[in-house]
């Protein structure tokens, strides 16, 4: 497989790979840093601007003060590499955005990325496109968390949660991962939550926060494409055109078309990395 390997926040890293510079080759790609702002909602460690709805007086935390996050934004910008940052909260949003504004001055090309984005303020999602930086989310965590989410917001704040598509409308791109080993690695579980929305049974039945549902072509994209984007690789990978990988899976059935409920049945029966085979299933089809 192709690895876009991001390195943890740690001052050897920074001055290894400062020295040595950025790794690129057909297989991995280091040239990101991965920052952690806040931990997660389920645990209440996501830091919110509010309390939680259901732990009064407790507003979660920051693993590490704003003057941290400022000198590690400020190092990398310096070296031209690649800042992604885990925020979950509100407040950890807000600081992060606040943070990588500082350096991006503006629209740019520098594809900074938060990851998860999972809690935001309605005031900061314009913060996304003022300063073109990236919502890296993982559609599953709603489909996860949605059973107690409104417990720890409660019924206004959690719309600003999971809101994918909001989240697509600030630079016309999302970038769409499974968030494995936390969530299942199963790419099919991505695609039916971001489009659908619900459980594997079919709950709820008109769909969590259906506004903030994606359509099953912004959602391939988000798997493919600008996932690939969201690495600097557009152009090598994330579409079948000439001159890119010829990276691809073959499946039994057509995720753009299948009815919603089957879509988690759909099998990969091959797959091909740079146009050669590495996986089949054997397993025989119900036909």
């Amino acid at each position: 497989m192709r690895v876009f390997a991001m390195l943890s926040d740690k001052r050897a890293n920074y001055d290894a790979l400062f020295s040595a510079g950025k790794l690129k080759t057909d297989r991995i790609n280091i040239s990101s840093f991965k920052v952690y702002a806040d931990g997660a909602l389920g645990s209440r460690g996501a830091c919110l601007l509010q309390p939680y709805a259901d732990k009064p007086g407790w507003f979660g935390f920051l693993l590490s003060n704003q003057l941290h996050y400022d000198s590690v934004a400020k190092i990398i910008y310096e070296h031209g590499w690649q800042m992604c940052t885990h925020a979950i909260g509100d407040s950890g949003n807000r600081t992060m955005l606040m943070v990588y504004g500082k350096y991006l001055k503006g629209k740019n090309d520098l594809r900074w990325r938060i990851e998860h984005a999972q809690v935001i303020n309605e005031n900061d999602f314009k913060l996304f496109g003022d300063y073109n930086i990236v919502p890296s989310v993982q559609p599953t965590h709603a489909t996860s968390d949605m059973y107690w989410a409104g417990d720890r917001l409660g019924p206004v704040r959690v719309k600003g949660a999971y809101a994918y598509k909001q989240l697509l409308e600030q630079n016309g791109w999302i970038p769409l991962g499974t968030d494995f080993p936390v969530e299942d690695i199963s790419t099919f579980k991505t695609f039916y939550a971001a489009v659908v929305r619900k459980d594997a049974k079919g709950w709820p039945a008109d769909g969590f926060q259906m506004e903030n549902a994606l359509t099953r072509e912004e959602t391939l994209r988000g798997m493919t494409i600008w996932a690939a984007k969201a690495n600097f690789e557009e152009n090598e990978k994330g579409s079948l055109e000439k001159g890119k990988f010829a990276d691809f899976v073959i499946l039994d059935n057509d995720i753009m078309k299948e009815v919603p409920g089957k879509l988690l049945q759909v099998r990969v029966l091959k797959t091909f990395v740079g146009g050669e085979k590495v996986y089949e299933n054997i397993i025989p089809l119900n036909l």
